[in-house]
C-alpha cells in the first residue's frame, strides 16, 4: 500500500503536485513520534472524525486541561475525556471504528494529525490505536492565547434540523475557523483545519456552503478523501460562548475558476450539501483569548 490512497493521488495529478507530495508523504508515519509527546501533554483541545452507527460523518470537539492527552505507547494515544451524550458522534466510538483526531495549539500554531481505529470508549477515555500520524504547516491557524479559567462544559442540544437557521447562518459567516471530517473506505477517518478570515466561508442558501481551498501542504488528504467519498462532517466553534455547530452532508470539489469567485485567495472551492444541523449550546467561554489573524489568510 502506497503512502497515499487513489483519490489523494488522483487530486495531486490534478493540482499539479504529484512530486512534491512523494516527498511529503514521508513525513507520515504509524506511530507517535517520541518528540511529540510533550505537544501532546500541553494540549487543551482537540477535534475527532467519525462515523455513526447510521453512516453519517461528524466532526467533534473535545476539551480538556494540560495532560489530559497522553501516548500509553507509540502507537496508542489516550484521551482522559469523552463526548457529551448529546453530541452526534457518540454512538460512532465503539471498538474498532475508524476515528480521525486533530491537536491543534492555537497558541503557537502547530497542529498534529493522528488516524486509526477506536481501541475503547467509555466514560472515562478515548483510547484510539494510531495508523497516521503527520504534522501540518502553521497556515490559516488565528492565534489564541489560553487563559487561567477552565472551559466551561457543553450544554445540550439547543436546535436540530436538516436546514440552516438565519442565525446559524450568520454564526458560520462570523467563523474565522473550521474543522472538517472525511472518509476513505480503507484508510478510515480524518479531522482537518481550514482558517481565514470572517466570511471566508459563504452561505449560499439553508443547505448550502461554499469553503474556498488556500495553498496548503500539497498532500491533500482531505480532498482525496472527498474525491472518493463525498460524506463530510462540519465542526465551527463559537471560543467566546463554548457553543458548537456541527453539520453532516455531502461534498464536492469546485476546480473551475468560476466557482471560486468571491472566495480571494482560494485556489479550489468545495461546496458543501448539508444534511443534518446540531447546535450544542455551551456554558461560557472555552478558555481561549483572541490574539491575532494568521498572516497567511487571504484579505
Amino acid at each position: 500500500m502506497g503512502t497515499f490512497h487513489e483519490g489523494e493521488r488522483a487530486v495531486q495529478a490534478q493540482a499539479g503536485v504529484l512530486a512534491e507530495a512523494r516527498g511529503l508523504g514521508r513525513g507520515i508515519s504509524s506511530g507517535i513520534p517520541p518528540g511529540a509527546q510533550p505537544f501532546l501533554e500541553a494540549q487543551r483541545l482537540a477535534v475527532l472524525a467519525g462515523v455513526d452507527a447510521v453512516g453519517h460523518v461528524w466532526a467533534s470537539l473535545v476539551t480538556g486541561n494540560p495532560g489530559f492527552i497522553t501516548a500509553p505507547s507509540s502507537r496508542t494515544l489516550r484521551l482522559a475525556a469523552r463526548l457529551s451524550d448529546v453530541d452526534p458522534l457518540t454512538d460512532g466510538l465503539s471498538s474498532d471504528r475508524p476515528l480521525g483526531l486533530l491537536l491543534i495549539d492555537p497558541e503557537r500554531r502547530r497542529r498534529l494529525r493522528v488516524n486509526g481505529r477506536v481501541i475503547r470508549a467509555d466514560r472515562t477515555a478515548i483510547e484510539i490505536a494510531t495508523e497516521e500520524v503527520f504534522g501540518n504547516c502553521p497556515k490559516y491557524i488565528q492565534a489564541r492565547s489560553p487563559e487561567d479559567a477552565a472551559a466551561h462544559p457543553r450544554g445540550a442540544i439547543s436546535r436540530w434540523g436538516t436546514t440552516l437557521t438565519v442565525e446559524q447562518g450568520l454564526a458560520i459567516e462570523r467563523a474565522d475557523t473550521l474543522f472538517i471530517a472525511s472518509v476513505h473506505a480503507t484508510r478510515g477517518a480524518d479531522a482537518s483545519h481550514r482558517g481565514g478570515q470572517p466570511g471566508f466561508v459563504r452561505v449560499l442558501d439553508e443547505r448550502r456552503l461554499r469553503v474556498p481551498d488556500y495553498a496548503g501542504n500539497n498532500m491533500f488528504q482531505t480532498l482525496g478523501n472527498i474525491a472518493t467519498d463525498p460524506r463530510v462532517g462540519l465542526l465551527f466553534v463559537a471560543f467566546d460562548t463554548g457553543t458548537t455547530l456541527q453539520l453532516t452532508g455531502r461534498a464536492r470539489i469546485l476546480w473551475e475558476v468560476s466557482d471560486r469567485a468571491g472566495l480571494p485567495g482560494a485556489e479550489r472551492a468545495v461546496e458543501v450539501e448539508v444534511d443534518e444541523v446540531v447546535e450544542i449550546a455551551g456554558q461560557g467561554p472555552l478558555g481561549w483569548r483572541f490574539v491575532e489573524y494568521s498572516p497567511f489568510n487571504p484579505r
